[in-house]
């Protein structure tokens, strides 16, 4: 567990995130009393992300299942650059608090959930939507995926140039008697691989080099690729499967009907 918000030593780890400070009239000891309830809050909200995490483990069609509580760091960056986007929402006179920051931030808890075929989703999305009370869910998809299975169902869709997809819940429960809201991530095993390396790039770079963007877009599309021909074997062994059900039907049937043949032959031989 983090013990204090030290000014300096934060500053020099995230030294763009002053000039927001400044800018948005951010109190540092406000911070620090987010920080410090935060770090009081921790042990409930792991508590919470293993209970949500085995909830979703008891779905046969989901593979696995990752949970995590954000960094106490983490959020408190996330907080400072939330800050202009809550005024323009709020209007000038909003600051995040101990009273409202538990609201403001979605994923504090953060889940995934992972599956192997494109088709599973729809079976997981029952059950999310049976499980908890889910406040929003957004379909992240590349430009030019089909988008009629998220339109019918009324799930807001955003598009992403960077190839990420992934459909993302927020849930609502109260671990306390504050709101949390928990974020919930599903998506498929190839589209949680192009995720992760996707992620670590743009971590580790503050702007990506076009030769590792064109590359990264390049193997997007071939995970898109992997995950189409995935379902189209899923689908392959499901017809496969059936046809042999039928087959083995058929040969039963006229096993059946050969015995009885024999057995009229036999009681009407002397």
């Amino acid at each position: 567990m983090e013990n204090k918000l030290i000014k300096e030593e934060f500053l020099k780890k995230y030294p763009s995130i002053e000039e927001e400070i400044i800018k948005n009239n951010i109190e540092w000891n406000v911070l620090k009393d987010i920080y410090d309830d935060f770090n009081i809050y921790k042990g409930t909200y792991e508590t919470q992300a293993d209970f949500i995490s085995n909830i979703l483990r008891t779905h046969n069609k989901i593979h696995t299942v990752k949970s995590r509580v954000k960094d106490t760091e983490r959020l408190i960056e996330k907080v400072i650059r939330k800050t202009e986007d809550r005024k323009l929402k709020y209007g000038e006179d909003f600051q995040f608090s101990i009273d409202n920051y538990k609201e403001e931030i979605n994923d504090l808890i953060g889940i995934r959930a992972i599956h192997i075929f494109k088709q599973d989703w729809e079976d997981i999305h029952k059950f999310i939507l049976d499980t908890w009370k889910v406040i929003e869910i957004t379909a992240n998809i590349r430009d030019g995926d089909d988008r009629k299975g998220f339109e019918d169902l009324g799930i807001e869709i955003k598009s992403r140039k960077s190839g990420y997809r992934s459909v993302h819940y927020l849930i609502e429960f109260y671990p306390t008697s504050q709101k949390v809201i928990a974020e919930v991530q599903v998506r498929t095993i190839f589209e949680e691989g192009y995720g992760e390396i996707d992620h670590q790039l743009r971590y580790s770079h503050n702007e990506i080099p076009k030769v590792l963007a064109e590359n990264l877009l390049l193997f997007n599309r071939i995970a898109g690729s992997a995950d189409e021909i995935a379902s189209f074997i899923n689908l392959l062994n499901k017809d496969l499967g059936e046809m042999e059900r039928k087959y083995n039907k058929e040969i039963e049937a006229k096993d059946k009907e050969i015995n009885r043949l024999k057995s009229e032959i036999e009681k009407n031989c002397p």
